[in-house]
Parts: C-alpha cells; sequence; structure tokens
C-alpha cells in the first residue's frame, strides 16, 4: 500500500487521491480505560459548543473570571473570553508550585554533547521571575516586542515565560535562520530586546547566534536597525563573541542578580501573546498573531486530551524547535500549563549517533513522544536495528505533526517505535490555528495509517469545492474551518487587509477559514490530509514560501529569473527544486560548472539551510502562461520524474521538451 502524490488539477478543487487504506487499530480496553479524553465530550460539545470552551477555559486560573464566551460581531475579527483577565505564565507556574508541585520536574533538559539539567516547576518559577524584573528594568512593558533567538536551552522555555509574564509580546525566530531573515522579522515587529547566546549545539559542533544578531542589528543596506535597545546573551557555546557596551548584557550576570520577587499580574485575555512568522506566497512573511486566554485554553485541552498527559506519571516529549508554531504550543505553554514533565533536547536526531533519540526515551523513560513525519522517514531509511538496541517499552503514545504522514512510516512508527501497542494520533492543524483542530482521540479513536481523522470536540471542519459546498464522503476538495475557535489567529501583525485576504476571502460569503489545503473525506466522513494547494511547500514540516526562496535566487548576480517547486522527497516529504535562468552577462565571463552548487549555498545563506535546494537545474527558459506567470505544475512533473501534463496554455508549448532534454 502506498501513497503517490497528490495531483491538483488546474482550475478545479478536486484532488485526486490514489491512496487506499483499510486497516484499523483500536485502543486497548486498558489505555481506554485510563485515557484523558472519552467520547461524551463529543457530545458535550456538539450540545453546547461555546458553553463547552467556557467549561475548557474554566480549567485555567483566572485573577478575573470571564463571563462572555465568544463575540463574533466583527468577523473575522474574534474575541475569547474578552472580559476575563489572567497571566499566561503564572497558568504555566506558579499555580503548580503553590498547588504544592513545586519539586516536581519540569524540564529534563539533554544538550548535544550530553550535559544534563533537571529543571524542577520552583526552579523554573524562580528564574522566569528574576528574568520578568530584569526586562521591566530594561524599560520593557505590556505590548513591547521581543525577539528571541536561542537554541533548545531551558532559557528558551524561560524567555518566553518572563515576556508572557510581563504581558509583552515574543517573536521567536528558530536559530537556523540567517541574519537577513532575522532582521526582517525584528524590524516588522518592532522588537525593543533580542534574547539570543553566543552559539548553540548542533551536529557536534557550536553554531553561533551572537554574530547572526550583530550582523541583523548592523547596516544591511538600509541602515542600522532601529529599535532594539539591548541584546541579553545566554552563555552556551563558549564561542567568542564581539561585544557592544551598554547594548548587550550577559544573561548569568544580570538574572542572577535579579530579585526573585515578582507578582504575575493579571491581563486581559485578548492581550497579545506571540507573533509567529510564517512563509507568505507572496514573500513577505507574515506575522502570525495569537492573544492569552482563548490560546491557552486550547493548548491546554488538546495537549491533555490528545497526548494523554497525566501529570503525576507521565514524561512528555515533544521534539519541535521552538522556532516553530509546535514548540510553543506543544513544549512550552501546553505541557507547562498542564503541569507535566518534558523533555528538552538540545541536539539533531543523528548526533553524535543515530541512535540518539532512542537513548533519550530510555534513558528518561519517555511515555508519550511527538515527532515530525520526516524524522520517522529518516529513522526507517537507517533501519529498524537502531532503534532496536534500545528499550522502547515505556512509550505508551505516539503522535506525529507538520504534515500528513504516509500510511508505510505510520506503520513502522507503531510497530518498530510503538511496539506494535501504543496509539497514533496524527494531528493536524496550523501556525494559525494555534493548537490541533484534526485528531484521533487515543482512547476513543479507531486509528487508521495516514489519516488525521475527526476534527476534535469543538471544532468545526468541513471539505468543500471551489464555491464552498461539501463535497461529500468519498470525495476530495479544500479544507476549510466553519466556526471561530478559541486559539485562532487574531490577524496579521500591522496587516489587517492581508489576515482578511489571505484566511477569509475566498469563502467569505459563508464565513469560512480557508487553510489553503487540500483534504478528502473517507466513507466514514473521516478526513484525510493532501498537502498545499498553494506554492508553500512543506519541507520537513517547516512551510516555505516558494517567493522568498525565487527572491534570494534572484538576488545572486548570476541569475536573471528562478522557478521554484516543492518536489515530493522520501525523506523531507517535500524538497526544494530550482530551475534557474542565468543572465547572459554572467555566462560571457564565467564557466557554469559549479554554479548549482554555489546556488544552493547562497540560498542556505539568505534564508537559512532548510531551504537550501536539493537541486538546482540551470536552463534557458521556463514554462509561462501568455500572461506571463510561471506554470510551476510542469516544472514539478519534470521534477519527480513525471510524464510532462498539458502544455496547451503555454506562450511557447516546445518549451518542456527543451527543459526535460536539460534536465535529464
Amino acid at each position: 500500500m502506498s501513497e503517490q502524490n497528490p495531483i491538483t488539477h488546474a482550475g478545479s478543487s478536486q484532488i485526486d487521491h490514489l491512496l487506499t487504506e483499510d486497516r484499523r487499530f483500536a485502543p486497548s480496553s486498558e489505555f481506554a480505560a485510563n485515557a484523558v479524553a472519552t467520547a461524551e465530550l463529543y457530545d458535550h460539545a456538539k450540545a453546547d459548543r461555546e458553553g463547552f470552551w467556557a467549561d475548557q477555559a474554566r480549567e485555567l486560573h483566572w485573577h478575573k473570571p470571564f463571563t462572555e464566551v465568544l463575540d463574533w460581531s466583527n468577523p473575522p475579527f474574534a474575541k475569547w473570553f474578552a472580559d476575563g483577565e489572567l497571566n499566561v505564565a503564572y497558568n504555566c507556574l506558579d499555580r503548580h508550585v503553590e498547588a504544592g508541585n513545586g519539586d516536581r520536574v519540569a524540564l529534563l533538559w539533554e544538550g548535544e554533547p550530553g550535559d544534563e539539567r533537571r529543571v524542577t516547576y520552583a526552579e523554573l518559577t524562580d528564574e522566569v521571575k528574576r528574568l520578568a524584573n530584569v526586562l521591566e528594568g530594561l524599560g520593557i512593558g505590556q505590548g513591547d516586542r521581543v525577539a528571541i533567538y536561542l537554541p533548545m536551552i531551558p532559557e528558551a522555555v524561560a524567555s518566553m515565560l518572563a515576556v508572557a509574564r510581563i504581558g509583552a509580546i515574543h517573536s521567536v525566530v528558530f536559530g537556523g535562520f540567517s541574519a537577513d531573515s532575522l532582521r526582517a522579522r525584528i524590524d516588522d515587529a518592532g522588537a525593543k530586546l533580542v534574547i539570543t547566546a553566543d552559539g548553540g549545539y548542533r551536529k557536534g559542533k557550536v553554531s553561533a547566534l551572537k554574530p547572526a544578531v550583530d550582523l541583523a542589528l548592523g547596516d544591511r543596506g538600509t541602515g542600522p536597525q532601529e529599535t532594539v535597545e539591548h541584546v541579553l546573551v545566554v552563555k552556551r557555546g563558549d564561542n567568542e563573541v564581539e561585544w557592544t557596551e551598554g547594548r548587550d548584557l550577559w544573561w548569568h550576570e544580570v538574572v542572577s542578580a535579579a530579585s526573585g520577587e515578582h507578582e504575575a499580574q493579571a491581563f486581559p485575555a485578548e492581550n497579545p501573546l506571540f507573533i509567529l512568522y510564517t512563509s507568505g506566497t507572496t514573500g513577505k512573511p507574515k506575522g502570525i498573531l495569537h492573544t492569552s486566554g482563548g490560546y491557552l485554553a486550547q493548548a491546554a485541552f488538546t495537549n491533555k486530551v490528545v497526548h494523554d498527559i497525566h501529570p503525576e506519571t507521565d514524561v512528555y516529549w515533544c521534539t519541535a524547535d521552538i522556532g516553530w508554531v509546535t514548540g510553543h504550543t506543544y513544549v512550552t505553554y501546553g505541557p507547562l500549563a498542564n503541569g507535566a514533565t518534558q523533555v528538552l533536547y538540545e541536539g539533531t536526531p543523528d548526533a553524535p549517533h543515530p541512535g540518539r533519540w532512542w537513548e533519550i526515551v530510555q534513558k528518561y523513560g519517555v511515555t508519550v513522544l511527538y515527532t515530525a513525519p520526516t524524522a520517522i522517514r529518516s529513522f526507517m531509511k537507517l533501519g529498524r536495528a537502531i532503534p532496536k538496541q534500545f528499550d522502547l517499552s515505556s512509550l505508551r503514545l505516539l503522535g506525529s505533526v507538520g504534515e500528513p504522514i504516509n500510511p508505510e512510516a505510520w506503520m513502522w512508527y507503531r510497530k518498530i517505535i510503538g511496539g506494535k501497542t501504543a496509539p497514533i494520533v496524527d494531528t493536524w492543524w496550523q501556525t494559525e490555528t494555534g493548537a490541533i483542530m484534526v485528531s484521533a482521540l487515543p482512547g476513543v479513536t479507531e486509528t487508521k495509517p495516514g489519516s488525521a481523522q475527526v476534527p476534535l470536540p469543538g471544532i468545526s471542519i468541513d471539505v468543500v469545492d471551489e464555491d464552498g459546498a461539501h463535497v461529500g464522503n468519498g470525495n476530495g476538495g479544500l479544507l476549510v474551518i466553519t466556526e471561530p475557535w478559541p486559539s485562532m489567529l487574531r490577524g496579521i501583525w500591522g496587516d489587517p487587509e492581508r489576515f482578511v485576504e489571505t484566511y477569509w476571502e475566498k469563502f467569505q460569503k459563508q464565513g469560512f477559514y480557508f487553510a489553503g489545503d487540500g483534504a478528502r473525506l473517507d466513507d466514514d466522513g473521516d478526513v484525510w490530509l493532501l498537502g498545499r494547494v498553494d506554492d508553500v511547500m512543506n519541507v520537513s514540516g517547516h512551510r516555505l514560501s516558494t517567493t522568498e526562496i525565487e527572491s534570494a535566487l534572484v538576488g545572486n548576480e548570476a541569475v536573471a529569473e528562478a522557478a521554484v517547486v516543492g518536489a515530493s522527497d522520501e525523506t523531507t516529504g517535500q524538497a526544494v527544486v530550482a530551475f534557474v535562468i542565468i543572465k547572459q552577462s554572467y555566462l560571457d565571463e564565467n564557466p557554469v560548472e559549479g554554479l548549482g552548487q554555489t546556488l544552493r549555498q547562497w540560498v542556505g545563506e539568505q534564508i537559512g539551510p532548510i531551504a537550501r535546494p536539493r537541486d538546482v537545474y540551470i536552463v534557458g527558459e521556463l514554462p509561462k502562461t501568455r500572461s506571463g506567470k510561471i506554470m510551476r505544475r510542469l516544472l514539478r512533473d519534470v521534477a519527480e520524474g513525471r510524464e510532462v501534463g498539458d502544455t496547451t496554455t503555454l506562450a511557447d508549448t516546445a518549451v518542456m521538451s527543451v527543459i526535460s532534454a536539460q534536465v535529464k
């Protein structure tokens, strides 16, 4: 049973599915008996959706209880629990300490070189209070933006929580992004402070971070950065860094010297919590804005019921980096709001050896593992002999996130990692949705390999055609969310028009949110995701814009024009493949040999290693319609070695045979 690539027909929302799957796995009676979630949740939510979410929100501590659940009077701008007040960090820290759980371990941290720290709730609370005092001392207050550019160390989690504690807004930037990508995000948010480290460990060596911050804050062609007043630096890599007196501060010097007394102040539920940038199809990253009360309520609820969290006994591990939304919701906010104990790992899955993850599972007795299909496929490629060397019997639940998981990877995950007994929750959600929207409930749902399955209680999902009509079971179309949900994005930072246009305009009449994903409903009405319907690629679970990569390529002196497509890749889900036209002036002066490799490296430097193309093909022409639009669908055919599809709409129908010949 194999899953082939979904084909999107031009001008149609119907997505062909070439996948047949009839295996089913019911939870064991023992798992079901002890599961957090029961089937009654669906009944409760169906009977009174808003009342259901109000009940979930009341699991949090509210300094001032809310009386209003949802204000949808000005769609698509939602307000949830708007007259209530709470403190996000208090909910993740202080309340657990006050309940007598201060000695419970919050973070079991493992550094890539093998160093480790066990951070209790009391210790993390103390660190966050001290850091909150430092931030306030630097003039950071409610509504100010703080950029966080850190490796996966306990200080990363502490930074997010301290910013939240004082009502400020964090913008976490993935540590693999370049200085230019960091600068664009700092500028857009107007950050006053950057929190970074000298460096962090990656693949056996220190990857420098502070030098990239220095570059980002310098003159990138438009003058030096103007809003950042201070840079707070964690000493982690011990790599040499330059120092700007008066601007740069060492974390270990200022945080330890600060007072450990800090009272968490209440903020309105709609106080902004974070901005997280996601690639936009226009090439300009979109600052997705999330607020506090609704986001935290859904983060905590979904973590509890989907990951079946028993805080007293579970050791939970979500492998995501905090630079992505999964690291926000299911590393920082969800698990800590639930008082869980979790593993935090700094490095890559293969350093210093390919069994590192399984060694960590064995060492800490991990019970719940939440990771990406890309990682699972990488482990499959290396073979079962590696995980078989370790005792994985502590694992009782497995999760998948970031992209659709193909059935064979699902089966391998269940059999080799889960010992044929651990249920798998395959979750669909996005940066924009804030929390899981579609997933099995592990003690309730009979699971199907490769299917995200059912909307969670309180979530309304449909699959529709281009006109917004329900496609019916057995058919494919566009995935939409038909009712507002608590953790939904509240806008795009500084660009409300783009927010409406990007997510709501297509089905404005029906009031649907359009996710940009294709999906099909099987004969049972369960959801199967079929990937993006636009030109945003999903590489290793990271959404990357083709336009952003094309812009980087054209920024090279050699390149006249570029087209980028996502081609299916066994390991990363999709791989970046670039087709470039070289300037004649460059060809007149320089040899073409080695240019493809040079351009691959160039993209890595401009955007970050994750965006580096797998292949760069140098071609003489690109397939364009008469209006000048590049037909990426045809380039995808070439990149994936398929017969080229319909070329009738091209301005020059011979161009594809020329490109195909050049690629071969």
